[in-house]
């Protein structure tokens, strides 16, 4: 991220940095200034908005990352992967799905909105919890300047921040719900460090907030669960 040999214009490294963490992996390193404080004020707060939220996004990660590699599948996937039976989906060539839940749609120009293509469904915006149907759609990217929406009925754990992820805390998971109110139920996928598998965790509506149904991972992790909206 930010080039290796060269200074990149802060706009295009801003832009750049929620891209790459949104991948499978990802650096910011190279031959000198590329370091993110060598740049502004802004763009330091800007490049650690961008990386709380992978970090935060840990347990997702790392979920995907399990299962991606138990089934040959990519963590950047076109999104025909996961839709191909949706035509659209085959013709996008400049957005993707990261992991199985979220879709992805960078900002490749200097600008703060574009237009995205959705496969069939209802989608939820990651920073500002809009909600869309399948379809093309213009939108503005949050706080964070990419675009980033999470499938209905996702279940996408959260961690607490910390330093490194050798300092993670796994013993208390937040579960964020993204589901719109026609939503009955939702799940997501976590897999603890030297877990023996990935494991399923199935939330029920019940009323104005999901609760879950019960723990696969009792005695190792709790969770805390938190409806998007």
């Amino acid at each position: 991220v930010g080039g290796f040999v060269t200074k990149s214009p802060e706009n295009l490294y801003r832009r750049w940095t929620p891209f790459g963490m949104l991948s499978s992996h990802v650096r910011s390193h190279g031959e000198p200034p590329t370091e993110p404080w060598e740049y502004s004020k802004s763009f330091l707060e800007d490049f650690r908005k961008a990386d709380n939220m992978r970090y935060e996004l840990m347990p997702y990660i790392y979920a995907q990352a399990k299962e991606s590699s138990e089934n040959g599948l990519p963590m950047m996937r076109a999104l025909f992967i996961e839709f191909p039976d949706d035509a659209g989906s085959w013709l996008i060539d400049n957005e993707y799905l990261f992991g199985s839940s979220m879709l992805v749609a960078p900002l490749f120009e200097e600008e703060t909105e574009r237009d995205v293509y959705l496969p069939e469904g209802t989608w939820i915006d990651y920073q500002t919890h809009e909600v869309y149907k399948g379809g093309w759609h213009k939108i503005k990217a949050g706080e964070i300047p990419i675009i980033a929406l999470v499938k209905n009925g996702t279940v996408l754990p959260h961690i607490k921040l910390a330093q490194s992820t050798q300092a993670l805390d796994w013993s208390t998971l937040n579960l964020k719900v993204y589901a719109d109110e026609n939503t009955t139920r939702a799940s997501g996928k976590v897999y603890l460090p030297g877990g023996d598998a990935v494991q399923t965790i199935s939330l029920n509506n019940s009323g104005n907030s999901f609760s879950l149904n019960e723990n696969p991972l009792q005695g190792k992790t709790d969770f805390k669960v938190e409806l998007q909206k």
